[in-house]
């Protein structure tokens, strides 16, 4: 009787211990499952940022408050090298550690780590240590894990995740955190030519305006405000008989003038550029092309109406008169210019390429006869 007793009890056991095992299974499924679904919806969240009408900077933030959130991580910080220095781009920790988060690379601690592209997890075991890399501070940061972050083979920078206690990563899934990194690399790779456009942007010397780069960086922010746009690009077709006839720097003056002029007609939401030499371009956010025929003819006739004179100048000569070298004085002639320009004007539609319709504008402009003197629709 005893030994069937516990025959049934070591059945029973079997039984219990199979279908523990069975039921461990799935909760390790369910969590794999969990984890990718997880995975895959900040992955969207990183994508929908990166998709966004913001400034690059701005997308970084974003996407550091996510990985802080969804992860659940004290202190993450992005740094990303612009070419010339380190600079910190995202991060939730207090500024006056920003000079020692930008230097990190220094660090004896992460060098191997940059220079293999493998993370390094770094923890002190005692209150009473404090972590390499701080200088001061002892009590932010007691644990680390450091990723370097390359794009195609080239080292771009590194993100950096912290925590308050002692042996606070011991337990973290490293593939998860992987994943993380390789999203923020994704959005950085994705963001790069956006970050290009904004840095090469530059202000004209001789009319204070944005060059043609703005347009398609904080310009295009403005514009995607708005489902649909007017754009105009217009050319001063008789700069160089200008600048031959009378003087370069009648010209410049010539340009000075016309941006003064179209400025003063510009409120809030327009973007005025100077596209490229004579050429600008005009984006009338949320305007419709039909309805600028008066506002572009009153603009050009009073374009065309400046007149730029030259002022009178004397010149001084030696000649000689009878054998004796006498300086003589000469009035330089007053020279006249007026501008003549050439405009054509499309519609954009927010989702497409801005750079494409500047592009068709600018052929348009370049291939028109050079006499062409009007407002072109196409």
């Amino acid at each position: 009787m005893v030994v069937l007793v516990i025959a049934i009890l070591i059945v029973a056991i079997v039984v219990l211990v199979t279908y523990n095992l069975h039921i461990q299974k799935k909760i390790e499924a369910y969590n794999n499952i969990n984890d990718r679904i997880n995975n895959l919806s900040v992955l969207q969240d990183f994508m929908k940022v990166a998709g966004q009408e913001e400034s690059v900077d701005e997308k970084l933030k974003k996407i550091n408050e996510i990985v802080i959130e969804k992860y659940n991580i004290k202190y993450s910080t992005i740094v990303v090298f612009n070419g010339a220095e380190y600079v910190v781009k995202a991060s939730n920790v207090d500024e006056k550690h920003y000079e020692v988060l930008s230097n990190l690379h220094t660090e004896e601690i992460f060098q191997d780590s940059v220079s293999t592209a493998t993370p390094k997890y770094i923890t002190i075991d005692n209150e009473n240590e404090k972590l390499p890399y701080q200088k001061t501070e002892m009590g932010r940061a007691k644990s680390a894990m450091f990723f370097p972050l390359y794009i195609e083979n080239i080292y771009i920078g590194y993100w950096i995740m912290e925590s308050g206690q002692m042996h606070a990563f011991d337990k973290t899934d490293t593939t998860i955190i992987e994943v993380v990194k390789d999203n923020i690399i994704s959005v950085l790779q994705t963001t790069s030519y956006q970050n290009t456009i904004e840095n090469i942007d530059r202000i004209d010397k001789f009319t204070g305006l944005h060059s043609a780069e703005y347009l398609y960086g904080e310009g295009k922010r403005t514009i995607d405000q708005y489902p649909t746009s007017a754009v105009a690009m217009f050319r001063i077709t008789n700069i160089e008989n200008i600048n031959e006839k009378t003087s370069r720097q009648m010209g410049n003056d010539i340009i000075t003038e016309i941006s003064n002029i179209v400025k003063t007609r510009m409120n809030s939401q327009y973007i005025f550029v100077r596209y490229m030499g004579p050429k600008f371009a005009i984006v009338f956010s949320g305007v419709e092309e039909n309805s600028l025929e008066e506002f572009l003819t009153d603009l050009k006739t009073e374009i065309e109406e400046l007149a730029i004179i030259e002022e009178e100048e004397i010149i001084e000569k030696i000649r000689e008169v009878k054998g004796k070298r006498v300086k003589v004085k000469e009035v330089k002639p007053q020279k006249e210019a007026s501008p003549k320009i050439n405009f054509v004007v499309s519609t954009y539609y927010k989702g497409t390429g801005l750079e494409l319709l500047t592009k068709k504008l600018e052929e348009y402009l370049d291939t028109a006869d050079k006499d062409e003197s009007q407002i072109n629709y196409i």
